[in-house]
């Protein structure tokens, strides 16, 4: 049997396998492509999706040259080395991705089963934007990070508790220049300043613009570490850009930073506060 007759064999089980077994391979496949899309979206944006793409590849030519090319009992020794390298590649991933990983497990530990009620989004939102305006027109440094599925519990507990509602004249305070809190970062959960001069931990990484400074840095490492949405004024040249899953939207208008805002805090519930607001009435908890 020499190795085109090895290739049509295969060709015919594959075949027979979707002739005769076609809804088991479906949900196979569709199984296999969630699972890959997950992985990629979720290391999207780190270091491991560089790794994982080089990984894929070459894991993918040494499984055509081992199952395609390879005869029944040809290269036995090529056989024994591919399913030893698989082990050692999947202890390999485990210690590259030891971050990405942990992040995972972060997340699903910290992830809340249900979505807090009575998010006034829509008034939390042109309280942000105001003060982001000022912010901006002054070139004044900012760092607002919202708190969505993931808890920020762990951080803020490294700055001061404040528990108050949210309001421009607050954030532009806590951000005035020469405040004890103005260098840090603020946590918003729901409607309420949860905690100023909270430390985010900063993204590490050698492949960043120079024009992003250490607040720019730390909305990024926040939003690799969690799901927050993470909105960053610079000091030095007053613009603004919101962060999530490790990207950043940079030289956002104010409108544009309120779209990206509603999308991300949900839109359903922002409609409806804003629409409790303009009937008069107090905007319902959401379900």
């Amino acid at each position: 049997m020499n190795k085109w007759e090895h290739f049509i064999q295969l060709y015919r089980r594959v075949t027979g396998l979707l002739t005769n077994d076609w809804p088991e391979v479906v949900v196979e496949l569709t199984v296999i492509w969630i699972v890959v899309y997950l992985v990629v979206r979720f290391l999207r944006g780190t270091r491991g999706a560089r790794v994982i793409k080089g990984l894929a590849l070459l894991l993918i030519v040494a499984t055509v040259a081992i199952q395609v090319l390879g005869r029944d009992n040809a290269f036995e020794r090529l056989h024994f080395l591919y399913r030893n390298v698989v082990t050692f590649v999947s202890l390999a991933m485990v210690i590259v991705f030891q971050p990405e990983l942990r992040r995972a497990l972060t997340r699903l530990g910290e992830a809340s089963l249900f979505k807090p009620g009575g998010m006034r989004r829509a008034k939390v939102i042109e309280e942000l934007a105001g003060a982001v305006t000022y912010m901006s027109k002054n070139k004044i440094g900012g760092l607002i990070a919202f708190e969505r599925q993931v808890g920020l519990g762990s951080y803020t507990e490294s700055g001061t508790p404040l528990e108050a509602v949210v309001s421009q004249e607050l954030l532009n305070t806590i951000f005035w220049p020469g405040s004890a809190l103005h260098d840090m970062g603020v946590v918003i959960r729901g409607d309420r300043v949860v905690a100023a001069g909270v430390q985010f931990p900063l993204a590490e990484g050698e492949h960043f613009s120079t024009e992003l400074g250490s607040r720019h840095r730390a909305a990024i490492g926040l939003t690799q570490e969690t799901d927050a949405l993470v909105v960053v004024v610079s000091e030095e040249t007053g613009i603004i850009s919101l962060a999530e899953r490790g990207q950043m939207l940079r030289q956002l208008s104010v409108d544009d930073l309120k779209k990206e805002l509603g999308k991300g805090l949900g839109k359903m519930a922002m409609n409806r506060a804003a629409l409790a607001e303009m009937n008069g009435d107090e905007p319902r908890e959401a379900a």
